[in-house]
């Protein structure tokens, strides 16, 4: 796992990360209070992990894309 972001990639995953975060608990507690329909149940499972990841990369200046050769563009 080498270092293979710049800081702006590190900003861009740990801003995208926290979002991430955010809007899958306001969904979790929407859904909870009934302000709506228990079927966006299913958003809130992949967006925390998926951004609990993009804050793990951004701490380690590590990008998974980029690691397998993909080129992302920041």
């Amino acid at each position: 796992m080498q270092c293979n972001i710049d800081k702006k990639g590190r900003i861009a995953r740990a801003i995208s990360g926290v979002l991430c975060i955010i809007l899958g608990v306001v969904v979790a507690v929407l859904c909870y209070l009934g302000k709506i329909s228990t079927s966006y149940y299913w958003l809130a499972g992949p967006l925390i992990p998926a951004g609990a990841f993009s804050i793990y990369e951004a701490r380690k200046s590590w990008c998974v894309m980029r690691a397998m050769g993909f080129k992302t563009p920041m």
